[in-house]
């Protein structure tokens, strides 16, 4: 408890406070007993140390020392989950807002993020029905990347990108799926283009 009486003391000075006027705000008589407080030579009950607490402007987790060194948690940030994203045969693309998902202030600063429900089997097994996706928008992406792309401004399927210097083929994982390729003539007819990259899977299969 050596820590808390090194509390009770740092906190008393940084914000000024005798020990006379800390006796008072915490039903002591004089500053005798919060001399021997400091010194360790007084054992506190829980409602005293609640007590000191208060009167110093923190908590009895903080003063007891409980929460030195532990990782401050950064508040997350909500993102909307679209409607439905093909990973089978592209579908129309579903752009209503069905549920919000949590990533952290770290990503978030990186660039614009959006979630997307997974449809289809063919990026099975690794993304199944019902699983969401979080996607980081932007129009380019490398081969290897899973991304969400759009067919003809209104189909969207999600499928991994492999560029080629006359066009590019949107891949599933399920071998019972055939990959779909363009050429860069029908990447700008139809058109094609990429949404975003797929940067995190949130399964919510059982």
């Amino acid at each position: 408890m050596l820590k808390l009486y090194q509390n009770i003391k740092r906190l008393r000075e940084e914000k000024g406070l005798s020990q006379d006027a800390l006796a008072k705000l915490t039903g002591y008589t004089d500053r005798s007993s919060i001399t021997k407080i400091e010194k360790g030579q007084v054992d506190l009950q829980q409602s005293k140390i609640e007590l000191f607490a208060k009167a110093l402007g923190t908590t009895s987790r903080e003063l007891v020392g409980w929460d030195d060194g532990l990782p401050v948690k950064k508040k997350g940030v909500a993102i909307n989950v679209l409607g439905r994203v093909a990973a089978g045969t592209p579908i129309e693309a579903v752009e209503e807002i069905i549920d919000t998902e949590e990533i952290t202030a770290e990503m978030a600063c990186k660039g614009e993020f959006f979630g997307l429900q997974i449809h289809g089997q063919s990026m099975e097994p690794r993304m199944v029905e019902g699983d969401v996706v979080i996607v980081m928008k932007q129009d380019t992406a490398e081969t290897g990347d899973i991304v969400i792309a759009t067919v003809s401004g209104t189909d969207a399927t999600c499928k991994r990108l492999k560029k080629y210097r006359d066009g590019i083929e949107l891949i599933p994982i399920n071998p019972s799926y055939s990959p779909i390729f363009y050429t860069n003539a029908e990447i700008e007819e139809k058109p094609v283009r990429i949404l975003g990259k797929v940067v995190e899977l949130r399964a919510k299969s059982f």
